[in-house]
């Protein structure tokens, strides 16, 4: 079972009395709620990379084991996380649980590293037409050493119900504010047991100040992107939302080509990082080629004749099998070794990535000569493709000169720290020629599977549907090669490129 929390925390020295909640004037009804005695077990890696990273585990005596992942805090301070639940006794963590934070602690044993016990008072909250607003807690924790009480503090939660009322939920911050509680503080209870090591920055994050040199623009890109695909690994283990993997694939191609543009300013080598990502492109591939294949032609059905559609329909359950091998295949790969160890690999790259000589010197001029020598190769590869194609360019020349757009704007996002708006501008006019030729290459793709699968079995009704669907892919695929040569004159003037 999942579920979204969004809770506000507030500190609460000891002497702080809740106050009465009910409101009539703001609107606000506040019940009772009763007392509970809380005991919660947190599992972690000996480093804290899970509480580090915003993440927990636990196992709490009244609802058993969660996973929460962080959602981020908000700027009125609110943390939104996503939990997930686990049936389960106490002691060794589920393997289910295990999984979901798998892409966190990679390698490294989980085991306890802290036990809290909690006395919570609850107050239910609801707006006087009967609409629930959440629940405020008064917790006075303990944390427990080895059978002894260490130490504690006191926090109030507000957890908010789903569409709780603004005007309501800022009257009830403001009366506990009143009372004496501090402002909304997103740190989550772990975090304060386990200071100041808790408190540490995470594995992979952005970095804690604006990049400056090249260095600093070369870990904050390679960490950006890594902290992207580790996001997403959560959620491809779950295939709730074929997003993730999407999001994941990109993630992974950006590591591949800053690894490629920034190779000459890396002092280490980094060959075998970029082979294990090829592999995990390939493994994401198989499952997100299909998911872009169906989603298309799932689509397209409303546009056939009505008697023809459920033939049509039935040809795509030979995609939806292929979709399921590829999931199968995915989690396979997720749950290896090899993958973990890929992980830690690309952790190591992107936490020290080490730069030679040519990375800069001790002047912004400097710094901003070498990030453009990483960015010009790009973009003298994609003009170079695109003055090659034939006339008419096959469809292989486009989908090249697609990769190379891919990598220029890659290699351009990477830099704009260092070069701003020039750099935007040149981003947003070569993602224009990328996606332009992603059309043509999504289209050419679906005419072919659908020739292929409208040879593969007898149903003539289903086979004349897919010649239907085929004829209109190869119209958009026509549409997008005429809207590549504008999308081409945008991105290849001069303007565009100055700043390199």
């Amino acid at each position: 079972m999942t579920i979204v929390e969004r809770e506000l925390k507030l500190a609460a020295p000891s002497a702080t009395v809740l106050p009465p909640l009910s409101d009539p004037l703001a609107g606000v009804v506040a019940e009772p709620a009763g007392t509970r005695h809380l005991l919660a077990s947190y599992f972690d890696t000996d480093d804290l990379r899970l509480t580090r990273a915003g993440a927990s585990l636990r196992h709490r005596d009244d609802e058993g084991w969660a996973v929460k992942l962080p959602g981020g805090a908000t700027r009125s301070g609110r943390l939104d996380r996503a939990t997930y639940a686990f049936p389960g006794e106490p002691g060794a963590p589920p393997p289910e649980a295990l999984d979901l934070v798998r892409a966190l602690t990679r390698r490294a044993p989980v085991g306890l590293v802290a036990r809290l016990r909690t006395t919570r008072r609850a107050v239910q909250l609801r707006t006087t037409a009967g609409d629930p607003i959440g629940e405020v807690v008064d917790d006075d924790v303990t944390v427990l050493g080895d059978g002894a009480p260490v130490r504690g503090f006191r926090e109030l939660e507000f957890e908010l119900a789903d569409g709780a009322p603004e005007a309501q939920v800022t009257a009830i911050v403001a009366r506990l504010r009143a009372a004496g509680a501090g402002p909304p503080d997103p740190t989550p209870k772990i975090v304060r047991a386990l200071a100041p090591r808790a408190a540490e920055p995470p594995d992979v994050g952005p970095p804690d100040h604006p990049p400056v040199s090249a260095g600093d623009v070369v870990r904050a890109a390679l960490a950006d992107a890594l902290a992207r695909l580790i996001a997403h690994d959560p959620g491809m283990r779950r295939g709730d939302d074929p997003e993730d993997v999407h999001q994941a694939r990109v993630a992974t191609r950006r590591l591949r080509s800053h690894l490629r543009s920034f190779a000459p300013l890396l002092d280490a080598p980094t060959d075998d990082v970029r082979d294990e990502l090829r592999w995990l492109a390939d493994t994401l591939g198989q499952v997100r080629d299909a998911d872009v294949l169906l989603e298309r032609l799932e689509a397209r059905l409303p546009d056939l004749p009505p008697e023809d559609r459920a033939p049509a329909d039935r040809l795509l359950d030979r995609l939806r099998t292929q979709q399921c091998r590829g999931r199968e295949q995915l989690l396979v790969g997720l749950r290896s070794d090899r993958y973990a160890a890929l992980l830690d690999r690309l952790v190591e790259v992107a936490r020290v990535a080490d730069l030679g000589a040519a990375a800069g010197g001790e002047s912004d001029d400097a710094d901003q000569a070498a990030l453009r020598a990483v960015v010009r190769p790009a973009w003298e590869h994609l003009r170079d493709a695109v003055a090659t194609l034939g006339d008419p360019p096959t469809d292989g020349e486009l989908h090249a000169v697609r990769r190379h757009a891919k990598r220029a704007r890659y290699a351009a996002e990477a830099v704009e720290p260092a070069f701003g708006k020039p750099a935007r501008e040149f981003v947003r006019a070569v993602t224009a020629v990328q996606t332009v030729l992603g059309e043509h290459q999504d289209a050419v793709i679906a005419a072919q599977w659908l020739r292929d699968a409208a040879t593969r079995g007898p149903d003539e009704r289903a086979a004349f549907a897919a010649g239907e669907l085929a004829a209109a892919e190869r119209g958009y695929a026509h549409a997008a090669r005429d809207a590549f040569p504008a999308a081409w004159r945008d991105a290849s003037r001069k303007s565009q490129r100055r700043w390199l």
